[in-house]
């Protein structure tokens, strides 16, 4: 082929391929990221290796095209049709690995080389093929726009398009697709060079009937992938824009368990410890009681727990996943555990980031009572930084009182101790105390008062199931292993706990 006798459609064709192989770069990219994050944790660190590690794949790849010199048009095709499996097929393989721990990172380190690598390869191979035609300087300035257009369009599709709407397996699906479809355009317009025509459709209809079939059957295959990563059986599955929702239903039992990206959110059989211990013991606390405050819960044991106090008036209820709620308004067991709580009248619910509420209420509450997720990432640390807890603190009334679960002082003693001396830090005096969860192991809360010490003695006068005033008056003597230890204080600008929890929970 003479290169310098591309057509205008034949370069308008390399040249949203450019667009097009950014566009998929970049969303395998975050795709793989993603997983990472929700199965392994730290955010940060799983974004930063699988961003650092690709980049470096994809200089590795333009390095060894230096290696090709003929056929450059077969080349890209060939490279494109493998692209489109090997991401196509990414996010499941990562998925059915994972009960094999060790072999886990060792996959996923192999997927991003070898997409990486693919994509490094097919960059350089249109740039020469456009410069053949347009000249050097041309053609590199449009690669290099095209380039940098398609990752924007890819990086803002994922999240606001891609992740939602569709989930991380058919987003996967969906842009090997868009892979082979443009390596089935490049066999069309490009016929007469390849030759062999009838082959390259083959191959690349076979592509586009795998990527197809996994496509209309990634529910089955999710429901398969995912079920391998619980013990009980997976009823209820939802990608939200802020978080992966999976409710598990026991088989002999029947009892449920609800997952927030795949942490444990609550478990039918024992959440009544953990709801009572974190509401009634501020809840018969003297003072008022009319206005309450509930970051987090979305779950609505919260909400069940505080309206056994007839002294409430209104309680807000700040959660940022509309879905979330949803799911526990009416999902009929979780509303059966939940007592339909979050139908009652006294409830207002804000859609809305627990920290940006905070800043924008001018409300004064009774009790504030925080029931976020633990801070396995850099964005919940924030929830649990100094500079949280001033704003908590400014939305107390004078005589209020606060608590917040604190993750468990035995299995990540120093992120608990961390959070009470951040409290403390924040202007307010605390009292600590942990009891037995059996689905969570050993759990702990810090109470905290604006103003004083919080009293030490508790009367729960309400129907529990668990909680009493002898297990409250134990409940703040800590074991050696769980004891205080200096830890410093979480900051938006330090943030320090979410390391802290990551480093103790996978020592």
């Amino acid at each position: 082929m003479n290169e310098k006798s591309l057509t205008n459609r034949q370069s308008a064709t390399l040249q949203f391929s450019v667009l097009i192989v950014a566009l998929c770069g970049i969303v395998y990219e975050l795709i793989i990221a993603t997983i990472a994050s929700y199965l392994l944790g730290n955010s940060v660190y799983q974004f930063s290796i699988t961003i650092g590690l690709f980049m470096f794949a994809m200089g590795l790849g333009s390095f060894l095209t230096r290696l090709v010199n003929i056929e450059l048009i077969k080349r890209f095709v060939l490279i494109e049709l493998a692209v489109a499996i090997v991401g196509g097929l990414s996010s499941v393989i990562l998925f059915l690995v994972y009960p094999w721990t060790i072999f886990y990172k060792p996959v996923m380190y192999l997927l991003i080389v070898l997409i990486g690598g693919m994509v490094g390869l097919e960059i350089p191979l249109l740039t020469r093929l456009l410069s053949d035609a347009g000249g050097v300087k041309k053609s590199i300035a449009h690669v290099l726009a095209l380039d940098y257009f398609g990752a924007l369009i890819g990086s803002v599709t994922f999240p606001i398009l891609l992740l939602p709407y569709l989930g991380l397996f058919r987003a996967s699906f969906s842009i090997g697709l868009l892979n082979a479809i443009i390596a089935l355009v490049n066999i069309y317009v490009f016929a007469e060079v390849l030759k062999q025509k009838r082959m390259w459709l083959s191959l690349a209809g076979l592509t586009v009937l795998v990527l197809c079939v996994g496509m209309f059957g990634a529910s089955y295959v999710l429901r398969f992938a995912e079920g391998q990563l619980y013990s009980d059986q997976i009823v209820f599955i939802e990608q939200t824009p802020y978080q992966r929702i999976v409710l598990t239903k026991h088989e002999l039992s029947g009892k449920h368990r609800l997952y927030l990206d795949g942490h444990l959110q609550f478990a039918e059989g024992d959440e009544y410890r953990y709801h009572e211990s974190l509401v009634h013991p501020i809840m018969s606390l003297s003072g008022n009681k009319a206005n309450i405050l509930v970051l987090g819960g979305g779950d609505g044991m919260v909400i069940r727990e505080v309206l056994k106090y007839k002294k409430v008036k209104r309680i807000d209820l700040v959660d940022i996943d509309p879905a979330m709620v949803d799911l526990c308004r009416r999902n009929g067991p979780i509303k059966r555990i939940n007592k339909g709580a979050l139908e009652d009248d006294k409830l207002i619910v804000h859609f809305q980031d627990a920290f940006t509420f905070l800043q924008k209420s001018n409300r004064s509450y009774d009790r504030i009572i925080v029931d976020l997720p633990d801070p396995h990432n850099e964005v919940l640390s924030k929830l649990y930084s100094i500079e949280f807890y001033r704003l908590l603190r400014s939305r107390l009334d004078n005589d209020g009182y606060f608590v917040t679960q604190s993750s468990s002082p035995w299995q990540t003693r120093k992120a608990y101790w961390a959070i009470g001396d951040t409290i403390k830090q924040a202007g307010m005096n605390i009292y600590s105390y942990h009891v037995t969860v059996p689905s969570f192991n050993v759990w702990g809360f810090h109470l905290g008062a604006k103003h004083g010490d919080v009293p030490s003695v508790f009367s729960i006068e309400k129907k529990t199931r668990f909680l009493t005033d002898e297990v409250m008056h134990r409940a703040s003597a800590f074991g050696k292993d769980e004891s205080y230890v200096h830890a410093g204080v979480n900051s938006i600008f330090e943030p320090i706990l979410y390391l802290l929890y990551m480093q103790e929970l996978n020592p």
